[in-house]
């Protein structure tokens, strides 16, 4: 054995003897003081050295062979095991990519001026809970041996189905209706389904960057078009890409401008995807939370040739924790979605299904969106006065209140500064995934922005804009 090993027991110490044998020896390999090949005394050689029992060396000897540090040759005795070659380094912990942070940043919170979720206050965590604990009871569903239906269950399906009838003008039957774990669950399986790897897809210029990011992961081809007052500008997709498969649109209230398509343009896209069999994706992110007169119907109320994906959730009218939403598939597609839903993307928990189904059922749902539309009807008229003191630009855009910026002002960085007291509006230019395109400007989220802390919060954030003046 290499003289220069010494084992120093400890036999005062809690530590096993067989444990600080074996210890020294592994320190003494992986050092380089052994060397592989060395031969090492017989159990009942260093036993003997030691002073202790042969069985203490022997129980220290079997770990090392069974951590393949030492192996053991009848005639050859105990050496040491050729060794791997000293590791690398240990890698960094992963960091996120500039996606992630955005997203991470953009969903920050709850703070004021927020987009994306709902008011502060009045959440029906009293009725859910109730309606959750009465379907739990009455169904038994924690207890089933039965796997769930993997498209949602049928008591929420139809509930939506009945919904969007009344809310929408959009007639489905609940066989068309698959629930998902939100939106961005609803968008990849439409697009497992559609299976348009290497396609072309008009894309709203500015448009949610998420649903973007999205689309460059499903491998599609992202044409940018322009957004304006109709809506997304149909007749551009058609003159720079008619022979795209798909266009995602948010024509209710475009996310971020607001804009609602207009029936014309509407019209054209319709006919556009019947005359190149293309598809629609419809984005109804607000739904029936529009503050400017009625809703206008869904765009898949009227598809009549079945090219359009309608995509809802309840993040905006619940809440995102909710972690629910709904596709409405058109029927030539159906058993597309079954399958893929059986095999890749099954819905999220019965028991929130449920809960969400009764809740629908008992009205609750409906009497809640009308609530929300008079609250958040209220604070943007509140947020637009507190402009309107301060002689800004600013125009509606849906839920959101779109500042305008002085000239050379920058988005960015005034976000980042208001996010540290409390507020977090979004920057436009982040919207825009063109970036000679993109415009500068605060998008203010009314729904998270209550009237009593609106001149404290719009003091402290021209306060910051003055700054970069």
């Amino acid at each position: 054995m290499n003289s220069n090993l010494r084992i120093r027991l400890d036999r005062t110490a809690r530590l096993p003897l067989s444990e600080q044998i074996r210890i020294s020896i592994s320190r003494a390999i992986e050092s380089g003081l052994l060397t592989p090949g060395t031969r090492l005394p017989s159990w009942q050689d260093l036993a003997a050295q030691l002073g202790v029992a042969r069985g203490t060396v022997q129980a220290a000897y079997e770990r090392l062979s069974d951590a393949q540090m030492i192996e053991t040759f009848r005639a050859g005795g105990t050496r040491v095991a050729p060794q791997p070659r000293a590791a690398a380094a240990q890698p960094e912990a992963p960091r996120l990519g500039p996606f992630m942070r955005s997203y991470l940043e953009m969903n920050a919170g709850p703070a004021i001026f927020q987009l994306g979720i709902p008011a502060f206050e009045g959440l029906p965590e009293k009725l859910f809970a109730r309606a959750r604990s009465s379907n739990v009871l009455k169904t038994g569903c924690l207890s089933s041996l039965l796997y769930p239906d993997p498209r949602g269950e049928f008591e929420l399906r139809r509930e939506i189905a009945g919904y969007l009838s009344i809310a929408r003008n959009l007639h489905c039957y609940p066989e068309q209706v698959f629930i998902t774990s939100g939106y961005i669950s609803g968008l990849g399986l439409a697009l497992r389904v559609l299976g348009l790897d290497g396609k072309k897809v008009w894309m709203e210029e500015p448009g949610f960057m998420v649903t973007r990011k999205g689309l460059e992961l499903a491998r599609l081809d992202i044409v940018p078009v322009p957004v304006d007052a109709e809506g997304l500008n149909v007749g551009y997709g058609i003159e720079n890409a008619a022979d795209a498969a798909l266009a995602v649109v948010t024509p209710g209230q475009q996310a971020p401008l607001g804009s609602t398509m207009s029936l014309r343009r509407r019209l054209r896209l319709l006919e556009w995807a019947v005359s190149t069999g293309a598809w629609i994706i419809e984005d109804d992110y607000l739904g029936e939370l529009q503050l400017e007169g009625r809703p206008a119907p869904a765009l898949a109320s009227l598809d009549k040739g079945e090219r359009v994906i309608h995509i809802g959730s309840f993040s905006k009218t619940v809440s995102p924790g909710l972690r629910l939403g709904f596709v409405v598939a058109p029927t030539t597609l159906a058993n597309a979605f079954s399958e893929v839903a059986a095999t890749l993307a099954p819905a999220p928990s019965p028991v929130m299904q449920l809960a969400t189904a009764r809740f629908m059922h008992d009205g609750h749902y409906i009497r809640r969106v009308r609530r929300l539309k008079r609250l958040y009807s209220a604070q943007r008229d509140a947020l637009c006065e507190q402009l309107r003191m301060r002689e800004a630009q600013w125009v509606n855009a849906g839920l959101a209140v779109l500042l305008r910026l002085p000239d050379g002002v920058p988005d960015t960085p005034i976000v980042r500064e208001a996010m540290t007291v409390g507020m977090a509006p979004s920057p436009l230019s982040t919207w825009f995934g063109t970036p000679s395109w993109a415009l500068p400007g605060l998008l203010l989220g009314v729904a998270t922005a209550p009237e009593r802390h609106l001149p404290a919060a719009c003091r402290r954030l021209f306060e910051i804009i003055d700054r970069y003046r």
